[in-house]
């Protein structure tokens, strides 16, 4: 877990004896991994000292550098709501996008909300923090460019591009797979009745999911098929062909080592008519189910068997 920058502190505060329910959840928090390495925990037995933290006597508090701050504490007195509450607080109500963030949106599988502009004084930018604050609690809101350092490297993997900003993308990493959605409104015209209704529709399991997809060749009688997303099942669920796929990504240093053998295996094999040797693109491609934990991933589907996966 990457610990905060300074910018983004967090520190977490007991005032009162040191005994005590309160006092042993508080210790019991300090000790949890979910959040001891992006809080520091102080304490002190001047219980008076709280008022200045938001309490009237002993008690919890977390001060950040970000929207409201402090905040007191009042959930009951155990690790696991000391936990949740830290966690909660931790984000802001409008988050630009860094390498503080992706725990808390990656690692903690939450759903987020995400505009990407990189105009400024815009009328839909007030409106989306405007919804974000009102939808507090229900979804995460972020904001984000697509052409420098970690922004940039969300775009590529969400599949947003600076011909299509500004847009709005919902990714949700809460299930096995990441679902990725894409707002199809009007963007200037945003509102925050269609912020909401948007995020109502996607509780409500009514949106659907986008899957990124190269365009098919034109030219596809080469030894190797190339596969894309709008072609993948028609080609490897064909029941009347094996099919060999090699999942990889341009950037893999392995892939391309392994690129001229790929493609002599389709040359040598491409007689065989019941034979498919194919090589899909993961990083511009997406299939619904479909998960590539590792450049190159090989997959054979025979064609008694198209349930079955090999992986080497």
């Amino acid at each position: 877990m990457a610990t905060k920058t300074e910018e983004n502190k967090l520190n977490i505060s007991y005032f009162g004896d040191l005994a005590g329910d309160l006092y042993d959840a508080f210790m019991g928090a300090a000790k949890n991994p979910a959040v001891s390495e992006n809080f520091s925990f102080l304490h002190t037995t001047d219980a008076a000292c709280g008022e200045k933290f938001g309490l009237s006597g002993a008690g919890i508090s977390l001060s950040r550098r970000f929207d409201d701050s402090p905040v007191a504490y009042s959930g009951e007195n155990n690790v696991d709501d000391i936990v949740k509450w830290a966690k909660d607080l931790s984000v802001p109500i409008l988050i630009s996008f860094s390498e503080d963030y992706i725990e808390p949106i990656f690692g903690d599988h939450k759903p987020a909300l995400i505009l990407f502009t990189e105009d400024s004084g815009q009328a839909f930018q007030d409106t989306f923090a405007a919804a974000a604050k009102e939808l507090q609690g229900e979804i995460l809101f972020v904001t984000s460019g697509v052409t420098d350092g970690i922004q940039a490297r969300l775009a590529d993997f969400i599949g947003a591009t600076k011909e299509d900003m500004p847009c709005i993308r919902l990714i949700d990493p809460s299930g096995e797979s990441m679902l990725k959605y894409q707002y199809s409104g009007d963007i200037t015209a945003l509102t925050s009745a269609d912020v909401k209704k948007y995020v109502e529709d996607f509780k409500a399991g009514t949106l659907e999911a986008h899957l990124k997809s190269e365009e098919i060749p034109e030219d596809n009688t080469g030894g190797v098929t190339v596969l894309v997303g709008k072609n993948w099942e028609q080609i490897v669920k064909d029941e009347t062909k094996d099919v060999l796929v090699k999942y990889y990504a341009p950037w893999c240093g392995h892939c391309k080592s392994l690129a001229p053998i790929w493609d002599s295996l389709g040359d040598d094999v491409k007689d065989i008519e019941d034979l498919v040797i194919a090589k899909f693109d993961a990083t511009a491609n997406e299939v619904a189910g479909l998960e590539v934990r590792g450049y190159p991933t090989l997959k054979y589907y025979p064609k008694d068997r198209k349930s079955t996966r090999l992986n080497s």
